[in-house]
C-alpha cells in the first residue's frame, strides 16, 4: 500500500504473526525495515549502537530494498536487547523475525 510519495507499507504474514514492511525513498538509498511487537528487521541504515543506547531490540541485514528481501538477507548485527530475546548474527531475516514478533 502506497502511504505517500513513494513510501510504501505492506503486511507481512509469518506463522501466523502479522508485521509491517516499510521502504521508504531517500536521495541515495532507500530505507527499508519491518516492525514487530517486539523490535525492528532493519536496513543497514540502521545503527545497533543508537539501539543499545535507547533499548530497542533491532537486528540488521544489509544489501535489500524490500522488505520481502529482508526475510531471507542473513542478519549481520544485532543489539543487546535484540540478543536477549534469541537474535544471533547469521540467522535468516525470517528465523529474526520470529523472535521479534
Amino acid at each position: 500500500m502506497q502511504i505517500e510519495s513513494g513510501v510504501f507499507m505492506e503486511k507481512l504474514e509469518l506463522d501466523g504473526l502479522t508485521f509491517e514492511g516499510w521502504r521508504i525513498p531517500l536521495p541515495n538509498s532507500t530505507l527499508v525495515f519491518i516492525r514487530g511487537r517486539r523490535g525492528v528487521l532493519g536496513c543497514g541504515f540502521f545503527n545497533v549502537e543508537t539501539a543499545d543506547r535507547i533499548g530497542e531490540a533491532l537486528a540488521v541485514v544489509s544489501g535489500v530494498s524490500t522488505p520481502s528481501e529482508m526475510l531471507s538477507a542473513e542478519v549481520r548485527q544485532v543489539s543487546r536487547a535484540a540478543a536477549e530475546l534469541g537474535v544471533r548474527p547469521g540467522d535468516t531475516g525470517r528465523e529474526a523475525l520470529r523472535k521479534l514478533g
